[in-house]
């Protein structure tokens, strides 16, 4: 279905769940993966930038947006990466560009790791190793109290603008439109799940270091200099690990770098996939 824009609606069936998405764009194929209880349509302003090169793909992650919600403890790491490497095989559409911010970074980090033959490069921006449990506490906090029914799309403009500070309107404009449904009573709630956030967040916890460690195929680590999340001493102890990969402070942005830096962002991604000649 095509919206008021360039982007085209997606449906796409696997074998355990039913994925939804957006695509525009052409040229080789780049995988956007959003963080945790956000959707695809988070990645337009860098979409839009990379459209004359790129066939983007941001698809909502299980448990988010459109896309299936399995009951029970069904979003592991394994679970999402299996549904992207799941997404592209049925697109015939490897090695793809994978781009993930935070949940999606650490997807994109798993899925490059292990299955290196779908995946020509990782952009993994504001998630390593070694985030600190306090870091882990708080976004739990976070979760679970965006699993509200809001009044109104003022009330929930309040409150996203209250929680992302250096988030410009436009994007906080783009969570409302795509992150919320009407409910009855004329209520909102999130599309994103609150059982499957729960269950997502929890599998954040999960080791990702061997997968940093043994990451074959070109990647890059994206760290915003204001991120409460990935400190900066995390950071540098996670490139440690790997300094043979590039690894970028994006000024003027705290965790939310895509949607507060996507100019940046999507120079970054040019930039990297044309000096390792991608696409």
């Amino acid at each position: 279905m095509k919206l008021d824009d360039d982007n085209t609606e997606r449906y796409w069936s696997l074998p355990r769940i039913e994925l939804h998405g957006w695509e525009t764009g052409a040229g080789a194929p780049l995988i956007m993966l959003h963080g945790i209880t956000s959707n695809g349509r988070g990645w337009d302003p860098v979409s839009d930038r990379l459209s004359h090169r790129f066939r983007a793909i941001k698809l909502d992650q299980r448990g988010h947006g459109r896309s299936g919600k399995p009951k029970g403890a069904f979003y592991s790491r394994d679970d999402f990466t299996g549904d992207v490497a799941g997404l592209i095989e049925l697109l015939d559409a490897g090695p793809a560009v994978v781009a993930g911010h935070s949940l999606g970074a650490r997807n994109a980090l798993a899925l490059g790791a292990a299955r290196p033959e779908l995946v020509s490069a990782v952009i993994a921006i504001e998630f390593t190793p070694f985030i600190e449990d306090a870091a882990m506490d708080r976004l739990d906090e976070r979760v679970a109290g965006g699993d509200y029914e809001f009044s109104s799309l003022d009330e929930i403009r309040a409150y996203l603008s209250d929680r992302y500070p250096l988030m410009p309107a436009d994007a906080i404009g783009r969570r409302i439109r795509f992150g919320y449904r009407e409910v009855d009573g004329g209520g909102y709630r999130p599309l994103a799940d609150g059982a499957a956030m729960v269950e997502t967040s929890n599998g954040l916890r999960e080791d990702i270091e061997s997968a940093l460690r043994n990451i074959a195929i070109p990647t890059m680590l994206v760290r915003g200099a204001l991120s409460k999340f990935v400190l900066a001493d995390t950071f540098r102890r996670a490139c440690g690990l790997r300094p043979d990969l590039p690894a970028v402070t994006v000024a003027d942005a705290d965790h939310y770098v895509p949607e507060e830096q996507p100019a940046e962002i999507a120079r970054l991604i040019d930039e990297f996939t044309t000096e390792k000649h991608i696409a």
